[in-house]
């Protein structure tokens, strides 16, 4: 019923790494590479492996940094970032990949900030969802820690009302303000 899936994240994608997650019985990958790697991955190679190996393309990690050239929730980036994910998912939407997760914001985030980035980000994350999708495909927004966007259920529910398709992408280890029940409820 369920399929037990793992992020790529700091391994080098390649036979390596998908012959090894065969012979481990994980049946998905989620792609998560740095921005100098997401700028010349091989997608086709990606898909090439999965079917080799049996090894789902689940989700696609969009890139999160350096903060100071990506971030959908800084007016002076929000166009800029918001073209370069466009890519990367009409590139992963093209060999099948269904779910790509985003990052809300970098950070530091200052108090006096907040409202002005959280209304950024939703601005980004509409237009995202929407170019998404027309693909078929689906925007995971992901919880973050500390003064990021996102690091609590209040914030991600005011995330996600930009747009009716976005979704979460719940990563335990940054709910560090709120329990993961609470948050889950």
């Amino acid at each position: 019923m369920y399929k037990l899936a793992l992020s790529s994240c700091g391994k080098e994608i390649g036979d390596d790494l998908f012959k090894s997650y065969r012979a481990a019985g994980i049946k998905a990958i989620e792609i998560s590479v740095d921005k100098e790697e997401c700028d010349n991955f091989d997608f086709i190679a990606a898909l090439n492996l999965s079917q080799k190996y049996g090894v789902e393309l689940w989700s696609f990690h969009l890139p999160f940094c350096p903060f100071s050239e990506i971030d959908i929730s800084i007016p002076e980036l929000k166009a800029h970032t918001v073209e370069y994910f466009k890519s990367l998912i009409k590139k992963g939407a093209d060999v099948g990949i269904k779910i790509f997760v985003i990052h809300p914001s970098g950070e530091p985030i200052k108090d006096s900030d907040r409202k002005m980035r959280l209304e950024t980000a939703k601005e980004s994350l509409r237009e995202l969802a929407q170019f998404a999708k027309n693909l078929g495909v689906i925007i995971a927004v992901e919880d973050l820690p500390r003064t990021c966007l996102g690091r609590n259920s209040d914030e991600i529910l005011e995330l996600l009302s930009a747009d009716d398709s976005l979704r979460v992408c719940l990563d335990t280890n940054h709910l560090l303000s709120e329990s993961l029940p609470n948050f889950i409820k």
